[in-house]
């Protein structure tokens, strides 16, 4: 999240945006785009606006385009925060939309259906609220790889346990995230072992 401007142009929802289909996956509703031929599975964890958003969808698509079977789950439920509303009303509603509680634990049964379908190496995509549950699954190794943007509502301390390949791409205007905060990521995670990526000064909004 890069800060207020985020809801002052929030995104239309629409259950038909995109080329891919809804169908249940660990019990959630899903948007299922996919290769043919994908042996690769990329699960796209949403912004606090929630897995209906057609630039999400759309991107999605891109996605699954270049060769990858890709997920975006309702980990929100049907409940994401309304555009209608603002930032004053955000910590009340993260009291039950915690991406952790809610985000994290909600994509287990999703990475296990992806399993069980033969999927071996799952990447998480978080955007917002959804990089802290993509950070989560990191740290759990339930994804193999994971890729942060706009991340908000992280801390130093949520990387510690984190070994996976991860990439930020943080924004130079963000209020959530700003530099010098992705830079403290990225003195920690430099100092573990394995590929990590740290991009900064992308602008997303």
């Amino acid at each position: 999240m890069s800060g207020p401007e985020c809801c002052s142009n929030p995104p239309i929802l629409s259950p038909t945006a995109g080329n891919g289909t809804v169908e249940k996956l660990g019990a959630l509703d899903c948007y299922l785009t996919a290769s043919p031929h994908s042996n690769f599975a990329v699960l796209m964890l949403s912004d606090i606006f929630g897995y209906q958003a057609p630039l999400l969808r759309k991107l999605a698509d891109k996605v699954a385009a270049a060769g990858y079977y890709v997920v975006v789950p309702d980990l929100l439920e049907g409940d994401p925060f309304k555009p209608h509303d603002s930032l004053n009303d955000l910590p009340v509603w993260l009291k039950d939309h915690g991406p952790v509680e809610k985000g994290a634990e909600g994509s287990k049964p999703v990475i296990e259906a992806l399993k069980s379908k033969g999927f071996s190496a799952i990447a998480g995509v978080g955007f917002c609220w959804g990089a802290k549950v993509a950070v989560e699954l990191a740290k759990s190794r339930l994804i193999q790889t994971a890729v942060l943007l706009h991340p908000a509502f992280l801390s130093v301390d949520d990387f510690k346990d984190v070994d996976t390949p991860i990439a930020i791409l943080g924004a130079e205007s963000d209020k959530y995230c700003p530099p010098e905060l992705v830079k403290q990521f990225e003195e920690l995670l430099a100092a573990k072992p394995g590929i990590v990526f740290v991009l900064t000064g992308i602008e997303f909004c």
